[in-house]
């Protein structure tokens, strides 16, 4: 058998092939999954860090009431839309001190646990990709294996030249697991990684936030 994939789609058997098939399938869709994550991930970044300009320019001289009425549009990324639901809950708050700085708090602590989850979706594909393509593959070498000694069987003959041949083509099936799981693990660890980074933004710049609504309020009541 030459090791080319004409060589090797011609050797392989119709329950290989099925395996081939599904790996196949797995890989197209972590491909996918990750090319969306990346220029979800990009386009989030930039947003977020245009709005952090021109939001943070408002908020530095401490003027809440100007940020509340801002018009920052739709594409404002995921750090606009959690400082913009403290915002809006700034902005129809009680006139109770801290009824109010608790509403701001929930409204924004709401949002972050939104736009994580947002950021999460599509990452247990990886992750389901990552841990069971190996096992599909070896599915795919454990019954090649019995195959190859099933006909041994027939053949009524021993020896590693009897069965080399239909060894070598259940391992194939394990070499294609393994190809589908690597990237897509390797892809899961350093996008969940921008995932957790991002979560510690949002969380320290909705308690810088918090902090700028709960200072201006005690001092409006002062």
């Amino acid at each position: 058998m030459q090791f080319t994939i004409t060589g090797i789609w011609e050797h392989t058997g119709p329950f290989a092939r099925m395996i081939i098939f599904a790996l196949g399938a797995m890989s197209i869709t972590s491909l996918v999954v990750i090319a969306e994550r990346i220029m979800v991930y990009r386009k989030n970044r930039s947003e977020s860090r245009s709005f952090a300009t021109k939001m943070g320019a408002i908020l530095a001289k401490d003027d809440l009431n100007t940020a509340a009425n801002a018009k920052t549009g739709k594409d404002v990324g995921h750090l606009g839309r959690v400082i913009n639901s403290g915002l809006t809950a700034y902005r129809v708050s009680s006139s109770n001190k801290d009824v109010a700085v608790e509403s701001v708090a929930r409204a924004l602590e709401r949002q972050a646990q939104r736009e994580v989850q947002s950021l999460k979706r599509g990452l247990g594909v990886l992750a389901t990709v990552g841990s069971t393509a190996p096992f599909v593959g070896l599915l795919g070498t454990t019954m090649g294996i019995v195959n190859a000694f099933s006909l041994m069987a027939e053949a009524n003959s021993g020896g590693l030249n009897t069965i080399s041949s239909g060894i070598a083509e259940a391992l194939i099936t394990t070499a294609f697991g393994l190809l589908v799981a690597i990237p897509a693990v390797m892809a899961y660890n350093f996008l969940q990684g921008w995932v957790d980074a991002r979560s510690v933004d949002i969380s320290e710049s909705s308690n810088e936030f918090l902090d700028m609504v709960a200072r201006h309020l005690g001092g409006l009541h002062s």
